[in-house]
């Protein structure tokens, strides 16, 4: 490849690790065999409230296809691979007896991955609570945290020989704010949402104790979706709308996690549900921080809307990816330079990427030279907060396949992978090429 096609990677680590990233709930399918539990996401898609009415029923069937995906994987080049375990698959009431089908799915995943010369990066929950907890409360349950730990010492105690590298979250806030606050699914009030953010987060803390009692050698993180919040005017209206959000969408999580605190603008709306010593169990020892990065998000004032923000108008003048998101390498930048100085942790990306409606040309070829560009500006932009004294070690692509991408079901691709859901054939972008190439120039 020639080198003008590639970012700077200079001021990286020799070490640094490339890899990509997917859930189980997005890839896996299989959600009705050998034992598996129904989740939340399985019920919300059968509200029809996702576009196209598309469901995770069948998805990429992962399940099935796992050894042609590290196929995939080895062909890249990565290093490493996220992925998620799905709870109801290895316990599929969340609790109570184990799905012995479930575990050996993951532990055939494992061994494949660990012969490819892949590390496996296992995350804990990715979003698909199983049904059964969420008609227990779910989040809104103190008991949540206890459930978490007993399901984190399952997957220690049967992975934890092979695995090392365990995150207990995906993006907490955005699973909280998008089903409490800011989405389209059950909306309720602010009491829920401030208990929900604190369940989840002891629950993060007992899940730690619990890998380090459990997993020699355990490396743990949490991943967070960090995201500039910028107000869409310069009202003052607007610039406060965009200062809370950017508290409960890039603080509500970390900062109890990595600072024992949570951000002043909600102390006063947590306290009813803080007890002694919570504090504390939140704020256990982690090895490195995940960070999830795609674009700024635009804010305006909203006096109707629970915590008084919404969404705003995005500048006339900024450059989007077809799905509609901003791109801007320069945002990236500064979220890795303030992740840095806030966290003082190792920093991993663990999901940057391209959504578009990628399709095959007339050959069967997937040409994507947007998606390119747009990882090339990202990796430069990383690699220039490197040489400005940013501890950053890892970059995952999202995603290694197309997927079931929540509402928007699958018409929205953001894998290096084109998937064609009628048949499940993959086939390789240019991107995958692309990033392939940068790997080997970068770690041959």
């Amino acid at each position: 490849m020639p080198p003008t096609q590639l970012p700077s990677t200079a001021s990286l680590r020799p070490d640094f690790i490339w890899g990509v990233s997917t859930s189980s709930f997005q890839i896996e399918g299989a959600t009705q065999e050998d034992g598996r539990g129904l989740s939340v996401w399985d019920i919300y898609c059968r509200t029809g409230k996702i576009k196209n009415g598309d469901t995770g029923d069948v998805a990429c069937d992962h399940y099935h296809r796992y050894r042609e995906d590290v196929g995939l994987m080895k062909a890249l080049g990565v290093q490493a691979y996220r992925f998620s375990v799905a709870w109801p698959r290895v316990l599929p009431q969340g609790r109570g007896s184990i799905n012995e089908a479930g575990l050996a799915f993951y532990d055939r995943l494992v061994d494949a991955l660990l012969a490819a010369g892949i590390e496996p990066w296992l995350c804990l929950y990715h979003w698909d609570l199983p049904q059964a907890l969420e008609e227990h409360g779910g989040w809104l349950n103190r008991e949540s945290a206890t459930w978490f730990a007993d399901y984190a010492a399952l997957i220690a105690s049967r992975l934890g020989d092979r695995v090392k590298r365990f995150a207990t979250f995906n993006e907490p806030s955005i699973f909280c704010l998008f089903s409490r606050s800011l989405g389209n699914m059950e909306r309720s009030n602010e009491n829920q949402l401030h208990r929900m953010i604190h369940n989840v987060n002891l629950a993060h803390g007992s899940a730690v104790d619990v890998l380090r009692a459990n997993v020699v050698d355990a490396s743990i993180g949490c991943i967070h979706n960090r995201q500039p919040c910028r107000a869409s005017s310069a009202s003052e209206a607007d610039v406060a709308a965009a200062a809370r959000l950017d508290d409960y969408w890039n603080a509500a999580f970390p900062d109890p996690q990595c600072r024992g605190e949570y951000p002043p603008s909600m102390r006063a709306a947590i306290e009813p549900h803080l007890r002694p010593g919570d504090l504390a169990q939140i704020c256990r020892p982690l090895d490195w921080f995940g960070l999830n990065h795609y674009s700024p998000v635009y804010v305006k004032s909203r006096a109707d809307s629970m915590l008084g923000y919404d969404f705003g108008d995005k500048p006339a003048d900024a450059a989007l990816t077809p799905i509609g998101w901003p791109i801007d390498p320069e945002a990236f930048r500064e979220t890795l330079r303030a992740t840095h100085t806030r966290y003082r942790l190792p920093i991993y990306v663990l999901e940057n990427g391209y959504g578009n409606s990628d399709e095959p040309d007339r050959t069967g070829a997937v040409i994507d030279p947007g998606r390119i560009e747009f990882l090339k500006a990202y990796v430069n932009a990383m690699n220039d907060a490197a040489a400005g004294g940013v501890d950053v070690r890892g970059y995952f692509v999202w995603s290694l396949l197309d997927n079931f991408e929540w509402d928007s079901g699958y018409s929205t691709r953001f894998g290096l992978t084109y998937v064609d859901y009628a048949s499940l054939r993959r086939t390789p972008k240019s991107s995958f090429g692309w990033y392939a190439g940068l790997i080997k120039a970068v770690r041959p």
